[in-house]
């Protein structure tokens, strides 16, 4: 089918043809394997809140618990892949998936983003000098584990545009992006 030839039935027999496509404001962000770096930003933003919620959250338990650095790292680890994936979830679940299904998604979507993500700034963390043991009140902490965010996400956003371009990554949940 050409482009001109844009029919009703094309429209409604799903959105299996935006797959690693995805359209703003009428223009095409995906073309012939190229993506914007301003798709793949947002898909590494996207994967960042989920990712953030979870290390935050596992630095802070972690740390209020008076764990060691690595106990500590795997609890925000897992915690960033649970937000991660609950964060996509949500979003494709609202498009009328079923769970089973979201959570494939999730997983094709989200897995090597997130785990990216985490090396990076697990590693920024436990390469800074007393960022682990500085404790919730110190700026040290604070400041590292945004530090090591922004790094992550400047680092993994490549990652992202590079797998969206070949149909895989966040371009799996695109076509539910369309659906409402």
């Amino acid at each position: 089918m050409h482009p001109e030839q844009h029919t009703a039935e094309s429209h409604t027999t799903g959105h299996q043809h935006h797959i690693g496509h995805e359209h703003h404001a009428g223009t095409a962000s995906v073309t012939s394997g190229r993506t914007s770096w301003r798709t793949a930003a947002q898909a590494t933003l996207h994967c960042l809140t989920g990712c953030a919620i979870g290390e935050v959250l596992g630095m802070v338990i972690g740390t209020a618990l008076g764990w060691s650095a690595w106990p500590t790292v795997v609890l925000a680890v897992v915690l960033a892949f649970v937000f991660g994936y609950a964060l996509t979830m949500r979003g494709v679940l609202r498009a009328g998936l079923d769970v089973r299904t979201a959570l494939k998604v999730a997983l094709a979507a989200d897995t090597v983003s997130i785990a990216v993500m985490e090396i990076l700034d697990n590693a920024v963390m436990l390469a800074v000098p007393g960022a682990m043991e500085a404790g919730l009140a110190s700026w040290v902490f604070w400041a590292s584990l945004a530090f090591a965010l922004a790094v992550a996400f400047v680092l993994t956003t490549p990652v992202n545009r590079w797998l969206i371009s070949r149909g895989k990554g966040h371009a799996v949940v695109h076509q539910y992006h369309h659906a409402h």
